[in-house]
């Protein structure tokens, strides 16, 4: 496996040899420009994390392989402009079956501000975008760098090539449940390595449930599917056992967030950190703002409304949509269409419907803040005004209480017992205490 691009690039000395590679980069471009002009149709759509070839078919973030490279009206997005830090700036939106991780990736690097889009645009093509990650690619090639470094250099630069493609259609990706940035190594990582985009996941056991821990181990997605598979019919019960208990987990955490990820997520990312979150196998760009957690909002139905972000606090999806400033944005009402011959009292009617949806709409989010903060009150007693490195830290502490304890218990379990005193003895002694 190639070394990553950024330990590559730390580890060239302005002392160590030059070699200069001018006409390497002529030649990457040139065949980068040929894989971007003549992307090939896979023959079936990538899914990234799936047990069954019906949960490809609903779960992965492109159903049909023909829906971004056959039809052209799908290789064209509409480009929402919003204000941010007081200048426009895009927003590559797209529609249902929509190429996620080539939108996703795209976003984040106009953000950081490595990719500048004509201010006219309203539309952008697969072309387009696809030529702006290879101008990235391109730009992130070191001017002199020795001759160790430049061939896995050009290693990474023609794996990315050949992934590139992919992009539209689908990365696989395999998580390991051990942390945020675990993932398998696959030759797809290599397009996040090079544009030096941080990919994550929340999809995370909590260390308490020590029967999970025990059951998953460091498996990642698919060998734990194999394990599963294999162990359900095992002669040995202990390996039964773990299967079903792994099959529990995966079940019970079918939206690939848990709230262990969703706290790891919030701990681990600097501020205002740009990312892209892999769940629900769906690629998305996602920013710590002030200690919360925001995905961009890039459906193409938002595309004339105020919304940019929308929270991430819950493992429900019930977030909550905010303006560029991070405002809350409500639901407009005018998403309920009312027939034009309403008679008065119909009206009320529907105004009163309006306004008890808003009021549900509030208590639900009311009660996932709560619910939040019960789980963390359950974890480590009160924990108002805790930060999240505290709230970490706290949750670090309580495991090693928990694991003292277990082995105190384990000590106390294993001393001998005092031997019982004899009968006659204890009549004697009885004996001895009676004062006359």
């Amino acid at each position: 496996m190639a070394t990553s691009v950024e330990d590559q690039v730390k580890s060239v000395n302005p002392s160590d040899s030059e070699i200069t590679i001018g006409e390497e980069v002529t030649e990457l471009s040139t065949v980068l420009n040929e894989n971007i002009s003549s992307a090939p149709q896979p023959d079936e759509p990538l899914a990234c994390t799936s047990t069954s070839d019906d949960n490809i078919e609903n779960r992965s973030p492109v159903k049909e392989k023909s829906s971004v490279i056959n039809d052209k009206s799908d290789s064209i997005y509409q480009i929402k402009w919003i204000s941010r830090n007081g200048i426009k700036s895009p927003i590559i939106t797209q529609n249902e079956n929509g190429p996620c991780p080539l939108i996703a990736i795209t976003n984040v690097l106009i953000m950081k501000g490595r990719i500048t889009v004509p201010s006219l645009a309203d539309f952008v093509t697969t072309e387009n975008l696809m030529a702006y990650l290879g101008d990235c690619i391109l730009e992130s090639i070191p001017k002199n760098i020795p001759e160790g470094t430049q061939l896995n250099f050009e290693q990474n630069m023609h794996d990315a090539m050949a992934v590139l493609p992919k992009l539209q259609t689908g990365l696989d990706v395999n998580v390991k449940f051990t942390g945020i940035s675990d993932f398998e190594y696959t030759p797809e990582c290599i397009i996040f390595d090079l544009l030096r985009i941080p990919l994550y996941h929340g999809w995370l056991i909590d260390p308490q449930m020590l029967d999970v821990v025990s059951a998953v181990g460091t498996c990642s997605y698919n060998q734990l599917v194999e394990k599963i598979i294999n162990s359900k019919c095992s002669l040995h019960p202990e390996e039964v056992t773990e299967a079903l208990i792994a099959e529990n987990f995966l079940e019970k955490t079918a939206s690939q967030l848990t709230y262990h990820g969703l706290c790891e997520l919030t701990s681990k990312l600097k501020e205002d950190e740009l990312c892209v979150l892999f769940r629900n196998n769906h690629f998305s760009s996602l920013m710590k703002h002030k200690n919360c957690l925001y995905q961009l909002v890039t459906d193409q139905g938002f595309v004339n409304e105020n919304v940019v972000w929308e929270t991430l606090n819950n493992i429900e999806g019930d977030g909550q949509f905010v303006d560029s400033d991070f405002i809350p944005v409500p639901p407009k009402s005018s998403d309920l269409v009312l027939p034009p011959d309403l008679s008065t009292e119909k009206q009320i009617d529907q105004d009163f419907l309006v306004a008890l949806s808003l009021q549900e709409e509030q208590q639900k989010q009311q009660n996932n803040e709560l619910e939040w903060e019960d789980f963390k009150k359950k974890k480590l007693g009160i924990s108002n005004g805790l930060t999240d490195e505290e709230l970490a830290r706290r949750l670090q502490e309580e495991e090693l209480k928990r694991e003292e304890n277990h082995v105190q218990e384990q000590q106390w379990q294993e001393r001998p017992s005092p031997q019982p005193s004899s009968p006659n003895n204890s009549r004697n002694r009885s004996r001895d205490c009676i004062i006359l």
